[in-house]
């Protein structure tokens, strides 16, 4: 959909206009592709959505359309049911450039610099001085072939072209090896060292908000005096201006003091498999890949919806924002879809708040496998990765006028 600011409104704002939007834009669906039969979902949003798609539905005098659904499940997810997913540097082809350039509307932005001629003795009048525009999408054989590898995995099909985005690579490999620790649970409840380093660094303000929030995330929330160190060294380095983004932050959810003593995160990390310590980047077979060892919590709550049913993880949905629910709804007798042998079921995932390019990468792996059974469209509010996310909850402070 394009609207960027989604998660602020909801989440910040209180403004539902995105959620009517996405409401409005499903009702429009089923009116060209059928009655979805079954809408599940997870989260306060989801839920808003849901009722509103079965208010519009029964405005329209509760007719049924006589199309024959094509989708047979509706999966809404909240963007904060995972607030993980996004924080973690996405590590497929595709999620490193989106996090290293940054990809708008299926376009990248290159610097000229990467595409002047190497010849020895070339004057340095011809060099390009405008970014070069690509755009990016499954047209491409190659790009096609390696979009969604994980980017250890691509080496192998392109070692040569891929130079430059393994030296952005190389950057931040420090910045992955933590990472990795907050999501498998290792020493999440004190102050990370690194994290220090990089503030007293002065590195981009985003990289440390992300880390922070991500090490929040992991925790359940950080113990009072470590959240208050944080903030200190954050306000006092970048300056003060940013106490409104720490309290965005915290509002959103994303960087909170714990509160009680439980840490929920490992009990939601064993029961939904989300770190996997063997995991596989040539030859994938589990979702764990995109992040080389962390699941993607969404990706995995739409994994067992289809198989086993979310029955078998009730108490660890309890433990994740907003209800849950399942809806019904009726077909007109001789729509259901007669399934012939082997024919996949069709679920559409809509992503209330953004979706990253790992997640997409994710279910996509999860359409191809042999005895998977389901192909997943994908729709959301806007395309994010950590850092356009955290963008869109900071807040400018500018200096009065006089």
């Amino acid at each position: 959909m394009e609207s960027e600011n989604a998660f602020k409104e909801c989440y910040l704002e209180n403004d539902q206009t995105t959620l009517y939007h996405a409401a409005k834009g499903l009702t429009t669906l089923q009116a060209l592709y059928g009655t979805i039969p079954q809408i599940c979902g997870k989260g306060e949003c989801a839920r808003h959505v849901a009722n509103m798609m079965i208010r519009m539905k029964r405005e329209l005098g509760g007719s049924n359309n006589q199309i024959t659904p094509v989708f047979d499940t509706l999966l809404l997810l909240d963007r904060n049911v995972d607030l993980l997913t996004p924080l973690a540097t996405q590590l497929t082809y595709e999620g490193l450039i989106d996090e290293v350039y940054g990809i708008q509307n299926s376009n990248v932005k290159l610097p000229p610099e990467k595409f002047a001629p190497k010849k020895q003795g070339e004057s340095g009048k011809d060099l390009p001085t405008e970014p070069k525009k690509l755009l990016l999408n499954s047209a491409e054989e190659l790009y096609a072939e390696i979009r969604d590898k994980n980017f250890n995995a691509v080496g192998t099909v392109l070692s040569k072209k891929a130079k430059i985005i393994s030296a952005a690579f190389e950057a931040f490999f420090d910045n992955l090896t933590v990472e990795q620790e907050f999501m498998s649970g290792f020493d999440t409840d004190k102050v990370n060292p690194y994290v220090e380093d990089c503030i007293a660094k002065k590195d981009p303000l985003i990289k440390i908000l992300r880390l922070v929030c991500l090490q929040s995330v992991c925790n359940t929330g950080l113990k009072q005096k470590v959240l208050d160190f944080y903030k200190k060294e954050i306000l006092q380095t970048y300056g003060y201006e940013h106490i409104l983004t720490l309290h965005n932050l915290e509002k959103a959810g994303l960087l909170k003091a714990q509160s009680g003593s439980r840490n929920n995160y490992p009990t939601i990390r064993k029961t939904l498999r989300l770190w996997m310590d063997d995991v596989n980047e040539q030859n994938p077979n589990d979702i764990s890949y995109v992040y080389s060892g962390y699941a993607p919590l969404s990706v995995r709550l739409a994994q067992v919806l289809v198989r086993p049913g979310w029955r078998s993880i009730e108490e660890v949905l309890k433990l994740l924002p907003g209800p849950q629910f399942e809806e019904r709804q009726s077909l007109p007798a001789g729509l259901m879809k007669k399934r012939q042998q082997g024919e996949n079921k069709v679920m559409l995932i809509f992503f209330l708040g953004g979706v990253t390019f790992a997640e997409i990468a994710a279910l996509r792996f999860l359409s191809q496998l042999e005895d998977g059974g389901t192909e997943y469209i994908i729709a959301t509010t806007k395309l994010i990765n950590g850092t356009t996310w955290i963008k869109s909850l900071m807040e400018k402070l500018e200096p009065p006028p006089f």
